[in-house]
């Protein structure tokens, strides 16, 4: 059992993780084949046509969603990650200064909102580094964490390596942080979760906000008690066309009054989170 302690004795870490990936989907007016899936409806449209009404669905997120979290998040007092495609970013430069702004994390989503696992070990790199470009020059700072969309390859955390981040996401193994060696460097896996996720809304037809809520609630509690013994952290990832909807928004302010109102919960970046692992847990070198 781990023997280090999140700062001033806190008993679990809380990750709010905001996904801000609008404007850099799948569209053919950036070259790609086809257009992106209508996500709230399960629909592909599988022409190679531009499908305008999906994307504005995508831009509700950026012109309705990110206000009401930017609100809440102001409300609450609550520091997020940012989990962006940087193109998204520079087509909606409200949120990257909204971020610099407010001490908020920019983590790299890739340049955009694609499939990075198609990509061959050269793309990749290109891919990774375009993203690491952008993000430093729209929010200020080089991002040092990185997420995939869904997949990665077999190359995907050497690179992350090579080019000097302190930590990938792309892992939901675990309730806390780990190292990893990616030949002979190290590498901190600030684990994601999936289950928590408001894109079970799309993949959940039938799911409830009472009922996200609900479950939200309860790995909170679990986790909570479970850091009297243990580092325990929990992340709760949101995106702004989905949870920014008006019939959605409140289960997340419920969710910010509930994590709040305790006191020995650190409400943080992953890269804090990160970081303090560093300084707590010597890297062990490769097995």
């Amino acid at each position: 059992m781990a023997s280090y302690r999140w700062p001033g004795g806190k008993r679990l870490a809380l990750s709010i993780v905001v996904n801000v990936e609008e404007g850099s989907e799948l569209s053919l007016r950036d070259g790609d084949k086809g257009p992106e899936p209508v996500d709230e409806l399960g629909i592909a449209v599988k022409l190679p046509i531009r499908n305008y009404g999906n994307e504005s669905n995508y831009r509700y997120g950026i012109t309705e969603g990110f206000p009401r979290i930017l609100r809440l998040l102001d409300e609450y007092g609550v520091v997020a990650t940012f989990t962006a495609a940087a193109l998204a970013l520079e087509r909606a430069p409200q949120i990257a200064q909204y971020i610099r702004a407010g001490g908020h994390e920019p983590c790299c989503h890739g340049w955009r909102w694609v499939h990075q696992f198609k990509l061959d070990e050269a793309a990749e790199r290109e891919f990774i580094r375009k993203g690491v470009e952008s993000i430093t020059r729209t929010c200020g700072v080089r991002p040092m964490g990185w997420l995939s969309r869904y997949l990665h390859t077999e190359h995907t955390r050497r690179l992350l390596a090579e080019e000097g981040f302190l930590y990938h996401m792309d892992d939901y193994s675990a309730d806390a942080p780990f190292w990893d060696t990616v030949d002979g460097r190290p590498m901190v896996i600030v684990p994601y979760a999936l289950d928590s996720n408001d894109m079970k809304f799309w993949t959940h037809a039938s799911l409830t906000p009472d009922a996200w809520l609900q479950y939200a609630i309860d790995t909170f509690d679990v986790l909570y008690d479970e850091g009297a013994e243990q580092p325990r952290m929990m992340s709760l990832g949101l995106h702004l066309r989905i949870i920014g909807r008006p019939g959605r928004i409140n289960a997340l302010e419920q969710f910010l009054q509930y994590a709040t109102s305790k006191s020995d919960v650190w409400i943080t970046t992953r890269q804090k989170i990160a970081e303090h692992f560093v300084t707590s847990v010597p890297y062990p070198g490769a097995a």
